[in-house]
């Protein structure tokens, strides 16, 4: 039935256009998403432009790279709900925290705490840790964590009790890499503001997996990189949103790229800030990191984000449904609602890194995260209802015959 079903859906077309090795189910694609051929020949196309044109290639060819980011910039904007001049595609998930920090975060004596989760991603604590050090504050008393009751989620009553008067700005995750829980990213914007607090989020694990609102909603800032469901590939270019209402901020980095774009080639040391998300943009763009962005993003237009959410939902609960019944020692950690769940599903047991090594030797790629979590991304636009099948009989396999007994739990480094 699910062959079918899948020969039949238009998602199947789709899922030709990336490249896969045979028998290989890729289930790592929130970590780092599939190459698709019209990606790559996006890459092919901006390197051709520059053999082609030389120095002429900042205002010549298909796509000139003097406002190559501003134009993939707008086309972005409508999976982040935002306005174009909102968004700008530039720097990495880590530099735009940095840069969206330096600009918004200006603390004072009643207000100069920061919080975040204890679940979030190492990389955002860094950062905040050292945005209040610069400040001359000690992050073990400003920097204020959500804790979680089971390890896994975020409870709302738990994120609202450390929204005190002393708090200038809200960092959380759109969606938790550790579990999967998508966090009620409008309730949270709404809490913070009643607080006069600004609430910034960061968007790995949803951007292209699932619809936002960030204007409607009121979000001040967020960030988001486009290697992992977006497909743009490692070390792809990333992106940041800032609410037109901060747009009278000069960035807290500034940067010649800033400028105003009418104004650049003028080289005044005075800057001249440019309108929109684009004056939060600091070096040169990295043009060959963009290219196949060009490419993913048409699969994106042409499909839909509501298409594809619909379609990844119906994905991760067939394999939520699979593992429930055959694989009941596993303890799915994902929210089961469909408005409280990204594009991924997390399963927690005490020998994740064997299974998950096991996995990889039976053709599946899984993704491990310590101690104890194994994650599963069906991404809409290259796993098919037969794939979740195929996966779960492998892993049933695997169980069945504690084949990953074969192997030491010891981690391996995975990005």
């Amino acid at each position: 039935m699910s062959v079918q079903k899948d020969q039949m859906d238009l998602f199947a077309l789709y899922k030709e256009e990336f490249y896969q090795s045979k028998n290989q189910l890729y289930m790592d694609g929130n970590s780092l998403g599939l190459m698709s051929k019209r990606s790559e020949r996006k890459l092919i196309e901006l390197a051709d432009s520059w053999k082609v044109y030389g120095i002429e290639g900042w205002t010549e060819g298909n796509h000139p790279w003097f406002t190559l980011a501003e134009n993939l910039s707008a086309r972005i904007a409508p999976l982040a709900g935002a306005l174009p001049h909102e968004v700008m595609v530039t720097g990495s998930i880590t530099a735009n925290i940095h840069q969206m920090l330096s600009t918004v975060f200006q603390p004072t004596e009643e207000r100069f705490a920061i919080v975040v989760d204890e679940l979030n991603f190492p990389s955002d604590i860094y950062a905040v840790e050292s945005h209040l050090r610069l400040r001359g504050l000690d992050p073990a008393t400003a920097m204020r964590k959500v804790k979680s009751r089971d390890g896994y989620t975020l409870q709302m009553e738990d994120i609202e009790e450390q929204l005190t008067e002393d708090v200038a700005v809200l960092l959380l995750p759109s969606v938790l890499y550790r579990s999967g829980q998508l966090l009620p990213m409008q309730d949270i914007a709404k809490a913070a503001h009643e607080k006069g607090i600004l609430a910034g989020f960061d968007l790995a694990h949803s951007i292209g997996a699932l619809p936002h609102d960030l204007h409607s909603i009121g979000a001040d800032f967020a960030v988001w990189c486009h290697y992992k469901y977006m497909n743009s590939g490692p070390g792809g270019t990333g992106g940041l949103y800032i609410h037109e209402r901060h747009h009278h901020l000069l960035p807290g980095n500034a940067g010649w790229f800033g400028s105003d774009k009418a104004k650049q080639f003028d080289m005044d040391h005075e800057f001249s800030k440019a309108e929109g998300a684009g004056a939060y943009q600091i070096g040169t763009p990295n043009i060959f990191s963009m290219a196949p962005l060009l490419g993913s993003v048409e699969i994106f237009e042409e499909l839909g984000i509501d298409n594809i959410r619909k379609r990844s939902l119906q994905l991760t609960s067939r394999l939520r449904e699979l593992i429930a019944e055959k694989l009941p020692e596993f303890q799915n950690v994902t929210p089961a609602g469909d408005k409280e769940r990204g594009g991924h599903i997390a399963l927690a047991h005490p020998e994740a890194a064997r299974i998950c090594k096991a996995l990889k030797e039976e053709g599946v790629v899984p993704d491990f995260r310590a101690p104890d979590i194994i994650r599963l991304a069906p991404v809409a636009l290259y796993i098919s209802f037969e794939d979740v099948e195929e996966m779960v009989a492998r892993l049933e396999k695997i169980m069945k015959q504690e084949l990953y007994k074969n192997y030491s739990n010891e981690r391996n480094v995975v990005a």
